[in-house]
């Protein structure tokens, strides 16, 4: 891709001092994102629904792109046994899908029938654990792909640094609106310690070509539903204009820089 032959100069830098700043800045906008108290109105917040139009232009111009150009390396890693899987990488993305859809599902069954026997507009205590460990692993995966990344090169870290950042502060909104104040007294600094988790673990290892490629695939998924999940509901108003501003915009940067 064009990504590849634009960053090789400057590849062999060692940016792991730079991923483990950014690392601390994605953990800093969980413990802060919930001060930003203009983006808890209805209709939805432009700069959410600008957030969300960004998170998802960066998967569908730069990680899905990545993706159709390693399902080869995906194909020769794996068994002869799975070779009548011809598109591992974006079942792999599917699932991600599948499982965050899964768990809004749940959230949203536990939080009406509190409302409905009168404990609140919140999820129960075990609805919560499940969702905090779910994004836990979802942080740690963004922390450890940091590091690891299927584009080396500075400009690549810093548009994939950009994108989850305002990625967080949508998802911080979701999950504060789920689970009130079990999300700002426990939950906030769990998903900021996970990222920092992750980002350690890919100092200090280093995985495959393909099994980076499933790690990117299964993010895809999650970014998407998440997004999609926030933007959707009519009760949420959101801002299509708005959503469109962020998606082109940073489609523009994408293909230009």
């Amino acid at each position: 891709m064009f990504a590849i032959a634009a960053e090789a100069p400057v590849a062999s830098i060692n940016l792991i001092p730079i991923t483990g700043l950014f690392a601390v800045t994605l953990a800093l906008v969980h413990l802060f994102s919930g001060r930003l108290r203009f983006l808890g109105t209805v209709p939805r917040s432009r700069w959410l629904s600008i957030g969300s139009g960004v998170s998802v232009a960066y998967v569908f111009v730069h990680v899905l792109p990545d993706l159709s150009e390693a399902q080869e390396s995906v194909q020769r890693s794996l068994d002869e046994n799975l070779a009548y899987l011809e598109h591992h990488v974006y079942l792999v993305a599917l699932l991600g899908l599948i499982i965050f859809y899964g768990l809004e599902r749940v959230a949203k069954v536990s939080r009406r029938r509190n409302r409905d026997t009168g404990h609140g507009d919140t999820t129960s205590a075990g609805v919560f654990w499940l969702h905090i460990a779910s994004f836990t692993a979802y942080n740690m995966l963004i922390g450890y792909l940091l590091v690891h990344r299927e584009v080396p090169g500075l400009m690549s870290l810093l548009f994939f640094a950009i994108a989850m950042a305002l990625h967080f502060v949508v998802n911080d909104h979701g999950l504060r609106e789920h689970h009130k104040k079990m999300y700002d007294h426990t939950g906030r600094w769990i998903l900021a310690a996970a990222i920092i988790a992750g980002w350690v673990i890919g100092s200090a290892t280093e995985l495959s070509e393909a099994a980076i490629a499933m790690l990117f695939a299964f993010l895809a998924g999650g970014v998407v539903l998440n997004v999609l999940k926030e933007e959707l509901p009519e009760e949420r108003e959101s801002r299509f204009w708005s959503f469109v501003l962020g998606a082109g915009g940073y489609t523009a940067l994408l293909l230009v820089l």
